[in-house]
């Protein structure tokens, strides 16, 4: 009797124990986003970089980005890099997005993950945006005829995530940022981080909170800013000369996510859960420092693990009241799937995504991609 109470003092000490800390880094988390400036419409516009709210991943994409508390592997780098902490082995991904379709852009996403001792987990993830080629023109040339040239957006993101214990993980990202054009360039340094807590009897229950894109502000420097013209002096003579423009500095576009989720198993086994159906319930609400913030609303059903289809809603004020109200393109619904086929004595596995979003204008965004587990 004495040994019995002993343990169940010790298992009720760890429960404790996950739940204060989780309490502890989520509080952290929520501190340290106020400073970085709380939800304000009214300064949509004001930060730059703002790839860096691209979800170039197909799957948590397919339900509106609403699986913060349930994301896995190297597509957490976007969403809550705590659940990098869950590859097994190897991941590598590529993924490609048809970015409003009808502009041109296009987005490539490689990533790779690996498994580092028995709870810790790598990641590098590479975005690049190609906006396609625009007209180079000028004021005496309006109409162009001096060739295009193309802005790129380049995220280059690392990453180290780690479980705790059996129901919390935490991870971190540095992510180095680059755009901008031939002659004229900006680049920067954000941080992410995140925390997932998992429980319940089956671990049914999950919660998420990451905060995102923090960091110094960016700048533009190039010789695309220099003007070169002829002036007079007092003495009447003409001469040229270079002036130096200085663009103006700007924030990044801050958030702090914090998403819950739930999965209900329709079929059970001995250990009162199975992998042939599952569906799970995800929310994640989204405060953005510098536009409206947003709820985010999906479902997943999956038959095996091998065969996923998914849904989701992105709303923030105003979406449904019409393009005057709405302060982006999209207008709210998305949906995708993913065929995952086991292979090799090892278990694993090859995948395909795809998603797709709504917009308006323009046609949707395409995104698709295939990734293996080794």
């Amino acid at each position: 009797m004495v040994k019995l109470k002993h343990k169940r003092q010790i298992i009720n000490m760890k429960s404790f124990l996950h739940k204060s800390l989780t309490v502890a880094i989520a509080s952290g988390i929520l501190v340290t986003s106020l400073t970085v400036n709380a939800g304000n419409p009214e300064r949509s516009g004001q930060a730059g970089a703002s790839q860096l709210l691209i979800n170039p991943y197909a799957r948590s994409a397919g339900w509106g980005g609403a699986n913060n508390a349930r994301s896995r592997g190297i597509e957490s780098q976007y969403t809550n890099v705590a659940g990098l902490a869950f590859t097994k082995r190897t991941e590598l991904m590529f993924m490609r997005s048809a970015w409003l379709v009808g502009t041109g852009i296009n987005i490539n996403t490689f990533g790779v993950s690996q498994r580092v001792g028995e709870t810790g987990a790598i990641g590098l993830g590479i975005m690049s945006i190609n906006a396609g080629k625009i007209e180079r023109t000028t004021e005496d040339q309006p109409e162009g005829g001096l060739g295009t040239f193309t802005p790129r957006f380049t995220n280059i993101a690392l990453s180290y995530a780690k479980g705790f214990s059996d129901n919390i993980y935490g991870g971190i990202t540095v992510r180095v940022i680059s755009e901008g054009i031939d002659n004229v360039k900006a680049q920067g340094v954000s941080l992410d981080a995140g925390v997932q807590y998992h429980t319940g009897k089956y671990d049914q229950y999950h919660l998420g909170v990451s905060l995102k894109n923090v960091g110094p502000k960016m700048q533009y420097k190039g010789d695309g800013l220099s003007l070169q013209g002829t002036f007079t002096n007092a003495y009447g003579y003409e001469y040229e000369q270079t002036i130096n423009s200085r663009s103006a500095s700007f924030d990044l576009p801050s958030l702090l996510n914090i998403g819950g989720a739930y999965d209900i198993y329709l079929t059970k086994d001995s250990t009162g859960k199975a992998k042939t159906h599952r569906v799970t319930v995800a929310a994640n609400y989204t405060s953005n420092s510098f536009t409206k913030d947003n709820v985010l609303v999906g479902l997943e059903y999956a038959w095996k693990d091998m065969l996923m289809i998914r849904g989701g809603m992105y709303t923030e004020k105003g979406i449904f009241q019409g393009e005057g109200s709405r302060t982006t393109a999209f207008t709210g619904p998305s949906c995708g799937a993913t065929v995952e086929i086991p292979f090799g004595e090892k278990k694993s596995t090859f995948g395909i995504d795809y998603s797709y979003r709504f917009t308006n204008p323009f046609g949707g965004v395409h995104s698709f991609g295939a990734r293996i587990n080794l």
